[in-house]
Order: structure tokens, then sequence, then C-alpha cells
């Protein structure tokens, strides 16, 4: 069992904390084992290790550091099965998911690796005798701070993108994941120079503590709204925040039945619903309503649920059992508000945080359901009665993370990626899209580019240079 929490100037060192967080396996129940809960001591040490190394990582060519990138890459890939046990140990995922997030992180930092060393500035048409330059420089020390529900793709995004344009990183797992946190810190700073990577373990105090260091440069947060909002409240610096979502998917009329549920039961239930672009809400046309919602609920009771490593699983737990209580709260709610269960629906005996795939048929508009993140296998559904009606309930609540609509209409392609207010449109396809994709959330559910080539241009701050002869 892990002893070392802290990992500056390139080893592991003990944590200042001694209180102590437990992770449990949410199938079993079962101690995976504790990790410190951080304090402001430890951060201290963490920064200034990331600070002290920060000249010098800058100055490093850029080439280099892509190099470094697609070592660790591949590192990754031969520890995969390691990083995916660990996963689904300390958070549930079906182990196959689990190693698919992995295999994601491994291509993220050899997408960063290709693009780091062509990210640039730009040159102005100043006076012939002047040379004007708009120049792209690391920001300094950027504090990454990442959840549970997919640890080792966020990571290597947000912290690949970092170290590739020149900036040093300290990085704070979730608390729910610190195991599989400590292991991929481990694995990509094996050839970093000392320094260039720390991790401080703990929970929510921990990430407070870090983002308000006056040492840190930017802080990159995924995870819920309210952490997020809680950091940019606190923050001395720059917040790049991907946060919660209540993504609607409209099913338009005209469209098969089948294979409109077989996308929702996708979108819904994938990761037992722990993903920031899951479906949340559904809006229904009546014409196709009946078929789809029973198509649905055969979709639904067709998954077998059971723990993460068994290859037969195809809905593992929820990363607790307080979480469970949180999706269980929406769907008491709104069964006590009028919605029926059409399966699903009830706790299970047993041990662990297990939840079934639920759908809620008779979904209002002011249900919590229907408003608030549930991030459970939870299929709220509501009929609509015509694509007007869809759109306008699609565009109500704080949220505007992704968004989804399902229609053989070109007309209605087209409304509905401009109409839509998210930040993602997906088309005929809750899931999926071409390498390099960046969207900027909207409202309640972040701020600033997460993926793609923008994000080195949020990793690094422009510098306008105006160089005239003597």
């Amino acid at each position: 069992m892990r002893t070392h929490w802290l990992f500056t100037d390139g080893g592991w060192r003990a944590s200042a904390s001694t209180a102590a967080i437990a992770v449990d396996d949410p199938a079993t129940g079962e101690r995976v084992g504790e990790c410190p809960r951080g304090c402001a001591e430890d951060v201290e040490a963490a920064v200034r290790s990331a600070r002290a190394a920060a000249p010098g990582w800058a100055r490093v060519a850029p080439a280099e550091r892509g190099a470094l990138l697609r070592r660790a890459a591949a590192r990754i890939r031969e520890h995969a099965g390691e990083l995916a046990l660990l996963v689904t140990r300390e958070m549930g995922k079906p182990l196959a998911d689990a190693r698919g997030g992995v295999e994601a992180g491994a291509g993220t930092l050899e997408q960063y690796a290709e693009l780091g060393p062509l990210h640039g500035g730009r040159s102005l048409q100043g006076g012939w005798g002047a040379t004007d330059l708009m120049v792209r420089e690391p920001r300094g020390v950027v504090a990454v701070i990442t959840p549970w529900n997919d640890p080792v793709a966020i990571t290597c995004g947000l912290a690949g993108a970092a170290l590739v344009t020149g900036s040093t990183v300290v990085h704070k797992p979730s608390e729910r994941t610190p195991h599989t946190g400590a292991r991929l810190v481990e694995l990509l700073a094996e050839d970093l120079p000392p320094g260039v990577l720390a991790m401080v373990a703990g929970d929510a105090g921990a990430g407070a503590s870090l983002a308000v260091h006056p040492g840190v440069d930017l802080v990159a947060h995924v995870g819920s709204t309210r952490a997020g909002r809680e950091i940019a409240a606190v923050a001395r610096c720059r917040v790049l925040r991907e946060n919660g979502g209540k993504d609607p998917l409209i099913v338009d009329e005209g469209v098969d039945p089948k294979w409109a549920a077989a996308q929702a039961a996708l979108g819904c239930f994938a990761n037992a619903g722990q993903i920031c672009t899951s479906v949340e809400r559904i809006y229904v046309h009546r014409s196709v309503a009946e078929p789809f919602t029973t198509c649905l609920v055969a979709a639904a009771e067709a998954l077998r649920m059971g723990p993460g490593l068994d290859e037969a699983t195809t809905l593992g737990p929820l990363v607790d059992r307080r979480h469970r209580e949180a999706v269980h709260e929406h769907v008491r709610a709104a069964v006590a508000a009028g919605a029926r269960p059409l399966t699903g629906g009830r706790i299970p005996d047993g041990p662990g945080a297990f939840y079934p795939a639920t759908v809620l048929a008779g979904c209002t508009d002011d249900m919590a359901v229907m408003t608030e993140e549930t991030f459970g296998p939870v299929a709220a559904v509501r009929v609509v009665e015509s694509f007007d009606e869809a759109i306008a309930c699609a565009n109500t609540g704080e949220y505007g993370l992704a968004a989804t609509v399902l229609t053989p209409s070109l007309a209605h392609v087209q409304r509905a990626w401009r109409e839509l207010r998210a930040g993602t449109v997906k088309v005929n396809a809750v899931f999926g899209g071409a390498p390099g994709g960046a969207a900027q959330p909207l409202g309640a559910s972040g701020e600033g580019f997460g993926y793609g080539p923008e994000l080195l241009d949020e990793m690094t701050h422009t510098k306008v240079v105006h160089i005239a002869a003597p």
C-alpha cells in the first residue's frame, strides 16, 4: 500500500497531513487504500518545486518536450492494464471502458506531442524598419485539478497541453481515484526533469489551497459545477473550467424508434451515466414516443449490472454510496411529483454502490431530474408536440455543455446546430467526433477551451514584441 503521496522534485515524500481519506471499491465495499487529506504545507512544497523548475523547462526546445511526451505515451500504453485496473478498483468503471480511457489519454499525449512544436504566434505588418510579433509564451505553473470519472484521459489532456507548451504542472487528482493519479504521475514524470511535474493528494481543501497559491499562474479544472465555481471565486489567476452539464437529447418525428432508443441508452447509461456529456434529459416527439420508450426500457433492462472486473458487466456501480444517494434522490423526488418509473429506480440489496438503469416517463420541466445534473444511469423522458417545443425546452436551464438531436430532417439539422445553446452539438450520434475538436462550454458548464489545438492557446499567454533598429 502506498505510503508517500506528495510528489516534488522528482520523488515521493510523506504528506504533512495526518488526516486520511478512505478509498473503497464501489463494487464490493472493500478498502482499496487511503490517501492523505492534503494540506497547505503540501501545496506549498509542490508549487515551490514546480516554480523552481519552470524557467529551465521553458527553455527546453518544443520538439524535445514533444519527444518526452511521446515517450510518456508509450509508457502509458505499456502499463494500460495496470492503470485500467486501478480505475476500475477505485471508481467502478467496467475494465474494458477503463482501458479505453487509458488508451485515449495516451493518444492525447501523442496529439499534443505533434501539435506543441507547431504552436506559435504570428507576425504583424508594421513599418519597414521594424519587426512586430505576437509570441506565445508558457504561463509558468499550471495547477491541474481533475475528476474521478475518466482520470487518465482528462489528466493527460490538461497536463500534456501544459507541459508541451513549456509550463510546469502541479496535479491534484480526485480523492476518489488517488492511486490512479499517483501511478499516472509516476509514468508521466519518468523522463521529465525534477520539479516539472508535481502532485498533491487530497480533497477540496487541497484544491482550494492550490487555487489561491500566488505561485500558480493558471488553474485548469474539470469537475462539478459547484467545485468549479468555488475555485473560480478564490483563484488569483485565470481559471479554465469544464464543469457540469444537463445535456438534452431531442428525438424528432420520423426517426427509427429502435435506433433512437439505442442511441439514448448509450448516452444515458455509458459509465453508469457518469460522463460530463451524458444524456441527462430526453425530449421525444409524441409521434414516436411510445415505441421509443418501449425500446429504451428494453435496452435498459438488457444491461448486465455487476462489478467492473467481470467481463460480462455492461453497467458498473456508481462511484460510491454517497453519490448513489444523490442520484436516487432525483429519482425519488421525480416519482413523488408524478413521474412514472418504467424500469429501475430502486436501490438494490447487497454490497457496493450499484444503481440500475432507470427510465422515467411523464417528467416535467420543474423536476430536479430535468434541471439539475444527476450524473447517474437515469433517462428522464418528456414528450413534446413539435420540434420547436423540443428546441425551446432543450435551451432551458443554466448549463450549456453539449446537446444531441436525432432527426431525419436536414432542415432540423440546420436549425439544431444553429439554435441549440451548447458548446457542442451532435447530430444523429450521442458520442463521437473527429479528433482535435475544441468547444467552449456555456453558462454554468464552464469557461474556455478544454481540448484540441485551442487548449494550447489557453495554456500560454501572448506577448506583443516590437523590434526597431537603433
